[in-house]
């Protein structure tokens, strides 16, 4: 349980620093004045019931949802090991009796409670589109099973990013490219007609329109979990690297 150690250390640090509740400020200013914007377009325009809500819109039905989260996450993430590298603490933690995986799944931890930081203030969104209209909780419970999923992968490809890169800038932006690679791919369900269904299966997009809407697949839980898992096992091995050159 020697993970839980480290997330623990992880997570201190995190919300002991400056830059934790800078990103948080910014997030919920940035994600409010989202909802905001779908909140009046349907004040404007429509009456709302069941899955046609503001919320559906909010939660990926729109590429307004997805872009904070591709600036964001690199900012979230970058200081997981590359920051461990700056400060000159990376050699300490690399002696100490911990393994690699020990490591990474300790800042992984830690990193998923950032992100479930960043979306829990936003139930504050669910509670005021009830009061105005009907809510289906059943597609709320699973847009956040979506948030989470994606929340998973994208926590996960920013650690690795962070132990590949010695410096957190360069880790902010490989985790950019990895995520907005993954992003760009998935559009191509919009351009390469034969192959929609396989572009579709890799678009968080399309994921997030169908959690919104109350559909949850299990392919795309199992997408989330086996590159979660492939992005936590290259983790693992570069830091193993690292040990050994070292």
């Amino acid at each position: 349980m020697k993970f839980l150690a480290i997330a623990k250390r992880e997570i201190y640090s995190f919300f002991l620093s400056p830059m934790a509740y800078a990103v948080l400020t910014v997030w919920l200013l940035t994600m409010g004045f989202v909802y905001f914007m779908f909140a009046q377009y349907f004040a404007n325009n429509l009456s709302f019931g069941g899955s046609d809500t503001p919320l559906s819109m909010f939660f990926g039905q729109t590429i307004l949802s997805f872009v904070p989260q591709l600036v964001f996450v690199p900012l979230m993430t970058m200081r997981l090991v590359a920051g461990e590298n700056q400060s000159g603490t990376i050699e300490s933690l690399m002696t100490a009796p911990v393994t690699s995986t020990d490591i990474i799944l300790g800042k992984f931890i830690a990193a998923l409670v950032f992100w479930l930081t960043l979306w829990i203030p936003t139930l504050m969104y669910v509670w005021i589109t009830s009061r105005y209209g009907d809510i289906d909780y059943g597609t709320v419970l699973s847009s956040y099973i979506g948030v989470l999923g994606i929340g998973t992968f994208y926590m996960a490809w920013g650690l690795l990013a962070s132990t590949i890169a010695r410096r957190q800038i360069v880790a902010a932006v490989i985790t950019f490219l990895f995520l907005g690679g993954f992003f760009l791919a998935g559009l191509g369900e919009y351009v390469f007609e034969d192959y929609r269904e396989l572009f579709s299966y890799l678009s968080v997009w399309s994921h997030m329109a169908d959690f919104s809407k109350g559909v949850v697949d299990s392919r795309y839980l199992a997408f989330y979990a086996s590159m979660t898992a492939l992005a936590l096992f290259l983790a693992v091995r570069v830091l193993d690297t690292r040990k050994e050159i070292a």
